[in-house]
């Protein structure tokens, strides 16, 4: 491969991970052509975009990052990325797939928010990552609550009262009126 060629690849793959925030690095070899096709596109389908590239290239462009260093390792044998925004979708698609029957991918490392996962006994924390949306509608969630709790504590307040005045007013009605006292 010619130096051009490659430092046009370099500066992809640098310019990708700049794009997006999470990346999964796996191993895909051994899928037929069907299985191929398969992942592919449930990537699409996931959001996630799957380029395979070559251990050497990819070396070149974690070595320049102080953050993704410890990745390195696990640039052995076939190599594919899943760059993404969400960054438990990688997880839950290799689970997903691995439940119908797929060996592969496999994950050998990643990068989501921040923190390095290396291994495949990861996967399992990769997927119950919850998303940014998520995490904002348990806060959402737990804020509401105590609100509900208050609302339906007054609620049952009201219903308790309201047949209590119900049937005070009919005891009123059958009292007969006192006549006024003789002077």
């Amino acid at each position: 491969m010619r130096k051009e060629l490659k430092d046009q690849i370099i500066e992809s793959i640098s310019a990708q991970l700049k794009e997006y925030p999470n990346f999964y690095i796996t191993d895909i070899a051994g899928l037929n052509a069907k299985q191929t096709v398969q992942l592919r596109r449930a990537c699409f389908d996931a959001g996630v975009k799957l380029t395979v590239v070559k251990n050497t290239l990819l070396k070149h462009v974690i070595r320049d990052d102080e953050n993704l260093k410890d990745l390195v390792p696990t640039l052995v044998g076939n190599t594919a990325i899943m760059y993404t925004n969400v960054p438990n979708a990688p997880g839950k698609l290799i689970k997903k797939l691995q439940k119908e029957g797929f060996e592969k991918p496999v994950v050998k490392g990643a990068y989501v928010q921040e923190c390095i996962y290396i291994g495949e006994n990861q996967l399992d924390a990769l997927a119950a990552i919850k998303t940014r949306e998520e995490l904002i509608g348990d806060i959402i969630t737990l804020l509401q609550s105590p609100v509900n709790r208050v609302v339906l504590a007054l609620q049952n307040k009201e219903n308790a009262e309201a047949p209590a005045a119900a049937e005070e007013a009919p005891a009123a009605a059958e009292t007969p009126a006192e006549a006024p006292a003789a002077e």
